[in-house]
């Protein structure tokens, strides 16, 4: 092995060595939010992000320009909704989108060089350029995903939620308290989670000189879930026309869990479809070996 080949090798190691180390000290570092009552609540943050947070800037008048604008835009509506406002912004999450498949992928297409070198005739060899190509797609596509699934389980603790809450507030308005202090009172006493966290920000907002109206109103928008639109549009209406808000929140209560019960049924017709795969390819082979196992083992006995 020559002098050049052995320098070589020394410098991918310690490029290997350098680029873990970065990795582990930021795998270390906790990604907060700034609640609107001043708490900071953690949030879960992709350690391929957190690596190429500190570089985004770079891109920054790239993304700035008109063409970026509309895709920016909508990052930053899913951002919100995801919960991640204050963390990322939308020109943030856009240079993600670029740095991500051209850091990463080159990342890649590094390891599967160095691999069809070190394992030749394998995978790796022959479908080098394949192999590269899906790893590109894969991180250029992995961005947006990750934000819609945040986005998605989000909504999921939203639906889950809100059945509950709007029982408690209900009680709590038809025993006499108003509606602000009832929903003080129920943000207070339950477990911050994202339904606890949107209702804090209304009231925070109301507090500030908005009127309920438009703290409903912009509640509504900025989470996008459709329950607590629906909920939101509903006690808007209710403050337009002077209707009881008690009333109003049983009958929204009622209405979700009929709801949530034919989401219920809905899944449960679903099941047998669902497990006709699995039942295919597991347990049928599974049942006709031991049924067949024996007698196939007598028959090879015989004819040998």
């Amino acid at each position: 092995m020559n002098p050049l080949e052995i320098g070589l090798m020394l410098s991918w190691g310690l490029a290997g060595a350098g680029l873990a180390w970065y990795a582990a000290s930021v795998a270390k570092e906790v990604t907060y939010v700034t609640l609107a009552d001043g708490r900071r609540q953690e949030r879960s943050f992709p350690l391929a992000f957190k690596m190429l947070l500190p570089f985004v800037g770079n891109l920054d008048g790239l993304v700035s320009r008109p063409m970026f604008a509309k895709d920016v835009a909508a990052s930053e509506a899913l951002l919100v909704a995801g919960g991640y406002e204050g963390l990322v912004n939308g020109r943030e999450f856009v240079a993600l989108k670029i740095l991500t498949p051209v850091v990463m992928g080159a990342l890649w297409c590094v390891v599967i060089f160095l691999a069809g070198a070190v394992i030749p005739d394998s995978l790796f060899t022959s479908s080098r350029l394949e192999l590269c190509l899906l790893g590109v797609i894969l991180f250029a596509l992995q961005p947006m995903m990750w934000l819609k699934g945040a986005v998605k389980k989000r909504h999921l603790a939203i639906m889950k939620a809100l059945p509950f809450v709007l029982d408690i507030l209900t009680l709590s308005v038809e025993a006499g308290m108003d509606f602000i202090s009832a929903l003080q009172r129920n943000c207070a006493s339950r477990r911050m989670d994202a339904l606890n966290e949107e209702l804090l920000r209304m009231t925070k907002e109301i507090q500030v000189g908005s009127s309920r109206k438009e703290a409903l109103r912009n509640m509504a928008k900025r989470c996008g879930q459709p329950d607590l639109k629906s909920v939101a549009n509903a006690l808007i209406q209710a403050d337009e026309l002077g209707v009881s808000i008690g009333s109003i929140l049983r009958i929204q209560s009622e209405q979700l869990r009929s709801r949530r019960f034919d989401r219920a049924e809905k899944l449960a017709n679903e099941a047998p479809t669902k497990m006709l795969g699995p039942l295919m390819l597991c347990i049928f082979p599974a049942v006709f070996i031991i049924l067949l196992g024996p007698v196939l083992a007598q028959a090879m006995k015989g004819m040998f």
